[in-house]
């Protein structure tokens, strides 16, 4: 890199990208008092949605931020999706985990995508350590060991450089931080091409569409029916060989592709966009001081909704890290696990969302109404529910207990709280760094209280259900009894939880419980 001009600005994080994987991660620096700049290129946010789908663990990670009551206006809860098979029959369900919730949410939500990211953004903006600079662009990047360089461009075309401790990338699927750093994509053999569809439809018209989501499995064109909050409906349809992509996006030729369900006077077209759905993952996600997060680091086919979740992850996964280790909690090498975890959990849940692709793409009539038959077959002869929580994979390596620990890499549940005069959320009580949570029914206070002494910036918190507590004030009683079930579930009485809810792991006793403190202290040191 070759620097023109002194070092305008010293901070602690560039983030490069204002979509909502880097206003996430800017909200959450912000929060933890990082003095961070976030630049994009682009001056104004996109004014049509893309993203759709959004579930309970990123919500959770919304009220944790303070921005989950800006958000939920433009939020609705995603309806069951039903599958039609090739001659049209129902022979699948993929729905949401039933009540009481376990994170404290509802588990699989839709959302309107461009308001939200304004939350997002004001949320991000109100601290005073996160200054924004919109039509920015990233021209040059270097890592110095020490720091990083990078020279960014603004929209009258000035130049200047800034160094950073660490950079993240959130730069979107052509991201220049990847490029700049040499990080390369690795192609998980997933390419189709479809033609993405958002309508404003009517109140008259509604009545013509399916009344919960669905994914049409038929030969002649896939198709995927998503009902988004209030009017908005979003059809995902398959192109065939020979059909122009550009050409498919004409209002004529989408309302001719609408046909079936609607015609141009039930709605307002919002947009057609021809797509090609990419399974990819970078192979490294961290190069030193350098890191990318959200598209820069994946892309996956949409059929369950995890793509910006999975970019919102990354985020949290990383930011408790940098946080640690930019207060010289840890050393940099905690950052490795931010690979190790997110890399394996993109990878399996990529897998298992391509398996589904695949189901759904099927062209050939013979082999369709074989799939058919094997996932009705799957089912006992009836289409059998699935969920999408069932789906989406643990943690399987990293900053986890070892092989065997119950509830090693798991989100951790989040239960209502009762409160004398109200009922609050986990969370809200214990707060969101590291925390061990006891089931008191099986563990006296006596017996635990050492550990608070022990255990110098953990939380330690006894649960037991509404009801079965002695009236110790150190007892938090839960309303529906969602931590009890889980602890009994896994066989264990205590839980060690990342400051990202996911489990590092449970213990089936005490001394269980000791040992893994034990072994994390010696790795987060």
């Amino acid at each position: 890199m070759h620097i023109e001009s002194e070092v305008s600005d010293h901070i602690d994080i560039l983030v490069v990208g204002f979509g909502p994987a880097g206003a996430v991660a800017a909200g959450m620096l912000g929060q933890k008092g990082h003095q961070t700049l976030v630049v994009d290129r682009l001056t104004e946010i996109y004014d049509k949605p893309r993203a759709i789908a959004i579930d309970h663990e990123i919500l959770r990670h919304f009220d944790n931020m303070g921005v989950a009551d800006q958000v939920l206006p433009y939020v609705a809860p995603f309806t069951a999706s039903q599958h039609f098979g090739a001659k049209g029959q129902l022979i699948r369900r993929i729905d949401m985990v039933a009540k009481p919730y376990p994170l404290g949410y509802t588990p699989s939500m839709v959302f309107t995508q461009p308001p939200v990211e304004v939350a997002l953004r004001r949320h991000a903006e109100s601290f005073d350590c996160v200054t924004v600079e919109l039509g920015t662009e990233l021209i040059d990047i270097a890592d110095t060991g020490e720091e990083v360089l990078a020279k960014l461009k603004d929209a009258d075309g000035r130049v200047r450089t800034v160094s950073a401790r660490y950079v993240i990338g959130c730069d979107g699927a052509w991201s220049t931080v990847r490029q700049l750093s040499g990080m390369k994509l690795e192609d998980l053999v997933f390419d189709e091409p479809w033609l993405v569809v958002d309508v404003q439809v009517l109140d008259g018209a509604l009545s013509k569409l399916p009344s919960t989501s669905a994914q049409f499995c038929n030969p002649a064109r896939p198709t995927s029916f998503i009902m988004g909050p209030n009017n908005h409906r979003r059809w995902e349809i398959m192109l065939l060989p020979g059909e122009d992509p550009r050409e498919m996006e004409k209002p004529e030729n989408v309302w001719m592709l609408l046909a079936p369900w609607l015609s141009p006077e039930d709605g307002e077209l919002w947009r057609a966009a021809a797509y090609r759905f990419h399974a990819l993952v970078a192979d490294e996600w961290r190069r030193g001081r350098i890191a990318i997060a959200g598209d820069a680091a994946h892309q996956q086919p949409p059929f369950i909704g995890q793509g910006m979740c999975q970019g919102l992850r990354d985020v949290s996964n990383l930011v408790w890290k940098l946080d640690r280790v930019l207060r010289q909690e840890s050393s940099p090498d905690l950052l490795d696990t931010y690979t190790v975890e997110r890399r394996r959990h993109v990878r399996t849940l990529t897998g298992k969302i391509k398996a589904i692709g695949q189901n759904i793409c099927e062209r050939d009539p013979a082999a369709a109404e074989a799939r058919d038959a094997r996932i009705l077959a799957e089912g006992g002869g009836q289409p059998l529910t699935i969920t999408r929580q069932d789906i989406v994979p643990p943690i399987e390596e990293g900053l986890i207990a070892a092989e065997g620990t119950p509830a090693r890499g798991v989100l951790f549940p989040q239960p209502s709280i009762l409160e004398p005069s109200a009922t609050t959320l986990l969370d809200k009580v214990t707060g969101t760094g590291w925390r061990v949570l006891l089931d008191g029914r099986k563990i006296a206070s006596g017996e635990w209280a050492g550990l608070c002494a022990q255990l110098a910036g953990f939380a330690v918190h006894a649960v037991v259900p509404a009801g079965k507590g002695n009236g110790e004030a150190s007892v938090l009683q839960e309303k529906d009894g969602v931590l009890a079930d889980w602890f009994d579930r896994i066989g264990a009485v205590a839980a060690i939880v990342r400051p990202d809810h996911y489990v590092f792991g449970a213990a089936r006793s005490l001394a269980d419980l000791n040992e893994q403190l034990s072994d994390l202290h010696r790795r987060l040191a």
